[in-house]
């Protein structure tokens, strides 16, 4: 490890140029893979030809390989855009010569074992001279590029066991360290298609640009909905956009793109969340749900169903996109993200986590108010709900992955997830799960409730815990029920500052000392004044918290409010889903849209 001031030599020796801010970073995804781009027009990240496989471009984490496209006048200015509901992104630079700009997105519909990346560059004005960089290093940097040919404008070559083209760079060549150079010159309004395709099998369809980019275009316009009903219209279909894009075909939505990226500076708090949390995916479908039908629920409802079926009251806390086992935690070879370290694999998928349960059967209650439960999902219901009968008493590790324990906030989702499931489905079942989930509460309120009258983290910690509100706001206990108002006020009171809510408090460490804002909480916050009429308190909730971004327009699981920084994997699955979610339901309060002034 390398000691402080000093240079990292295998950073400097792979090439990776420092890495900048989190919020910087953008994402271009197809479901099965996602890239980050940093602002000089780097790939920073991606993995292939899976989510959970090694990465090719590895300069996130200090390891090699890269694919980069950026004036070749470096003094410049970044900037760039998402095109509205899409992941097609526009990179910009202004340059003392002109602006430069780089289209570029993950083709799709994609396919599992092959990743089509897509850029376009323009001279928008003023004549550019671009600066083109290809360094593929498969499985973790390990797998430099071997075999280049060219033929024409495509080069070719092998990374470890995956085949690389890369079409558009006929003036590209090889140079000392492995990889593909090329400088472009281009006129005032002229334009340059690069496309590189790293595959799992050879490849000799022709790459039609112009087919490629039709058809990614056309499948954003139909994959995210208008959401023009919503409350923050335009955030709500980026939201959609980024959870389609983190969403395998085979169903499973990873939680972020990326490993590894800490929470807090030297905490040992970096995981690896390339892999699909049963509870995230049941929050973007829930989320899906209050406002339509839309893809995303079938999708979510099909992996959680599949898993369920499969594994029973055994249900994992997480899987891989199609459903596989989790790794164990593994290091790599890199310096890794400042402050952070660098692992792939994560010990969750080991856990129980009881809450799973119920937000699964909030789920399949969702998907049945929309008529959109099929028989097979329905069994999984009954059995999530047996599975729910059978361990609800016993300690979990809860929503944080803590130490097992007697969680509130796990057995109120499981109050929930029984009750509206039992609304929905009207089985010989139902009466009895609407029973078990008055026992459940009965014995979680007597164990629980702290003596001021609020409910509190377990039944031995009396500390206020913010992911209560979650349960709390979908219909745990009655809204006009003493115990929401005053755990929203000793939530608010204790774990907020600034606007922002964190999860709960650790010791006697003041907030945002231990860790950032959980921008998760601050939606749920929203949703609790929502659930209790308060539409003005819940838009200025929401408001705070949908700030908590870049200029990419993407969160993390935290904010460092102190520093207006993120912190965490980014971009952070059922943060998104929980904006979208807030959106479309104060969408349906006139007071809301009225609050905002939209």
């Amino acid at each position: 490890m390398t000691r402080p001031g000093e240079t990292d030599d295998a950073a400097a020796a792979s090439g990776a140029d420092s890495p900048w801010t989190l919020r910087d970073y953008a994402l271009i995804a197809d479901g099965e893979r996602g890239a980050l781009i940093d602002p000089r027009g780097g790939i920073a990240w991606l993995c292939a030809p899976a989510w959970h496989d090694g990465a090719v471009f590895n300069g996130l984490l200090g390891g090699p390989g890269r694919f980069r496209v950026r004036p070749a006048d470096r003094w410049n200015v970044w900037g760039g855009y998402y095109e509205d509901g899409t992941l097609i992104r526009v990179s910009r630079w202004v340059t003392a010569a002109g602006i430069v700009s780089c289209r570029e997105t993950l083709a799709v519909p994609a396919d599992t074992g092959r990743v089509v990346l897509l850029r376009q560059i323009r001279a928008v004005r003023g004549a550019a001279v671009v600066d083109v960089d290809l360094d593929v290093r498969a499985d973790y940097g390990r797998r430099p590029m071997t075999g280049m040919r060219q033929k024409g404008d495509t080069w070719t070559a092998r990374s470890g066991a995956l085949h690389v083209r890369l079409a558009g760079a006929g003036q590209a060549r090889p140079g000392p360290d492995g990889g593909l150079h090329a400088r472009l010159r281009l006129p005032e309004g002229g334009a340059h298609e690069l496309v590189l395709e790293i595959a799992t099998e050879p490849q000799n369809a022709p790459l039609v640009l112009h087919s490629l980019w039709k058809a990614t275009e056309r499948w954003w316009a139909a994959a995210v909905p208008d959401c023009s009903d919503t409350a923050a219209p335009r955030d709500a279909r980026m939201a959609y956009a980024v959870l389609s894009g983190l969403t395998s075909a085979r169903g499973g939505m990873v939680a972020a793109a990326t490993t590894s990226l800490p929470e807090r500076a030297d905490t040992g708090r970096d995981y690896d969340y390339r892999y699909a949390w049963v509870r995230d995916q049941c929050y973007a479908g829930i989320a899906v749900a209050a406002h339509g039908p839309h893809p995303l629920l079938e999708r979510a409802v099909r992996f959680v169903a599949d898993r369920i079926l499969e594994d029973g009251s055994a249900l994992r806390p997480a899987y891989t996109v199609d459903g596989g086992p989790l790794p164990p935690e593994n290091g790599l070879p890199f310096v890794g993200y400042p402050g952070g370290s660098d692992r792939t694999g994560n010990h969750a998928g080991r856990q129980f986590q009881l809450d799973v349960f119920g937000e699964a059967l909030q789920l399949f209650a969702a998907a049945a108010r929309h008529g959109v439960l099929d028989t097979r999902a329905a069994r999984a219901a009954g059995l999530a709900a047996e599975a729910v009968a059978d361990r609800w008493t016993q300690p979990d590790a809860g929503l944080w992955e803590l130490e097992n324990r007697w969680w509130t906030h796990s057995r109120l989702s499981c109050v929930v997830g029984l009750r509206e499931v039992s609304r929905q489905l009207r089985t010989p079942a139902s009466a009895g799960w609407s029973r078990l989930a008055d026992r459940i509460l009965d014995a979680t309120r007597s164990r629980c409730v702290h003596p001021d009258g609020h409910w509190q983290r377990a039944d031995d910690d009396p500390g206020p815990e913010a992911a209560l509100l979650l349960p709390l706001a979908r219909g745990a206990v009655p809204r006009t029920d003493p115990s929401l108002f005053l755990t929203r006020s000793e939530v608010a009171r204790q774990l907020a500052a600034d606007g922002y809510v964190y999860r709960f408090r650790h010791g006697d460490e003041p907030l945002g000392d231990a860790e950032g804002a959980f921008l998760l909480c601050g939606y749920t916050m929203a949703l609790a004044a929502h659930a209790q009429g308060r539409h003005t308190e819940a838009v200025r909730w929401f408001e705070r918290t949908r700030s908590a971004c870049g200029p990419t327009g993407l969160f993390a699981e935290e904010y460092d409010v102190a520093q207006r920084q993120l912190r965490g994997n980014l971009p952070q699955g059922f943060v998104h889903a929980l904006l979208l979610e807030c959106s479309a339901r104060f969408g349906e309060a006139a007071d809301a849209v009225s609050a905002i002034g939209w």
